[in-house]
């Protein structure tokens, strides 16, 4: 399952994103969004749960949680068309 991650710390590292989801179970992929010239994350990624179950799980027990100084939001990414 695909997840959006929002309001992210701007200093977190995709290690360190993928380590706080992976107390909700296995993660395929993660990737913070970074602007194209410095690099700088846009507070904003994508978590790839192995299963649905534990993508449902990571909303359930993330979303509106404390990350690091910020009140992360965590949802069910939208496919891209």
């Amino acid at each position: 399952m695909n997840l959006y991650v929002g309001n992210l710390p701007w200093s977190i590292t995709e290690d360190e994103l993928s380590a706080h989801f992976a107390q909700c179970g296995p993660v395929k992929t993660v990737r913070i969004i970074t602007e194209g010239r410095s690099g700088r994350s846009k507070g904003f990624g994508f978590v790839e749960m192995e299963s649905a179950e534990d993508g449902k799980s990571a909303i359930d027990s993330l979303n509106g949680k404390d990350f690091a100084g910020r009140e992360l939001r965590v949802d069910s990414a939208s496919d891209r068309s």
